[in-house]
């Protein structure tokens, strides 16, 4: 097979022998794959800075034969997320982020939809906005995989919940009225479940000049989150160090 190409965005790296690489991607027309980048510690021409984690770049890679990891050639960059100011916080929703999806999505599937959330909260990822595109991307993510119940009636008896009594609980899937709330529910906020059901219907750019401290949507995240985890039968690293941070 010859050379591929295709927009992507880096999601982690681990070092191999002196100066090699193993890149994972997730590239818009490929999905999820991993390659080999040669001497990618000292080769600036072919990949610079573009191996920072959550980089949207143009990757050319290439199938070896009766290898599992493709040959990843270069990396020429479209965004980078050092090119915005940085903070902690701001660093670990972008590692969320890239653990997440690098965790969730099965390789070689392409994944379209998904590939345009990512790219769209980044955008949005800034100093002074960090946990609103961090509710979007938990949401739609949680959606997309099929991990999303319906938000407007309960799981257990079907009836439409109301925004004062919606509660989950960390064992299982749903959201539940009143009347099937058990003793290990958490309350969802009727700000967070209407946000959520905002959030569903528009673009991440519509929630844009909102005020979002750490608090909002604090709930609803811890939701999304458990749902994720439950999936993936591991607790995601990044999310740990979110909880020990804030402002």
């Amino acid at each position: 097979m010859g050379v591929l190409t295709s927009e992507a965005v880096v999601l982690r790296t681990w070092p191999v022998q002196e100066a090699d690489l193993i890149v994972s991607l997730f590239t818009r027309e490929y999905g999820r794959v991993r390659g080999v980048a040669k001497s990618a510690l000292k080769s600036r021409k072919r990949f610079g800075g573009a191996l920072e984690p959550m980089t949207v770049a143009r990757a050319w890679f290439a199938e070896r034969p009766r290898q599992e990891l493709m040959r990843l050639d270069q990396l020429e960059i479209v965004r980078s997320p050092l090119a915005a100011p940085v903070d902690a916080v701001r660093m670990t929703v972008l590692s969320f982020y890239a653990e997440a999806l690098d965790e969730a999505l099965p390789e070689h599937d392409p994944q379209e939809t998904v590939f345009r959330l990512a790219v769209s909260v980044l955008e949005q990822t800034t100093v002074e906005q960090t946990w609103m595109p961090l509710t979007y991307f938990q949401l739609w993510l949680t959606r997309l995989m099929g991990l999303l119940p319906d938000l407007g009636h309960c799981t257990a008896c079907g009836e439409a919940l109301q925004a004062a009594e919606v509660s989950f609980n960390s064992f299982g899937d749903g959201l539940f009225c009143a009347a099937h709330r058990n003793g290990n529910a958490s309350g969802l906020s009727a700000d967070s479940w209407q946000m959520a059901q905002r959030m569903l219907r528009a673009p991440v750019g519509s929630f844009v000049g909102e005020e979002w401290p750490r608090r909002r949507g604090q709930d609803l995240r811890r939701y999304t989150l458990q749902a994720l985890e439950r999936h993936l039968e591991k607790k995601l690293r990044s999310a740990e160090a979110l909880g020990r941070l804030g402002r």
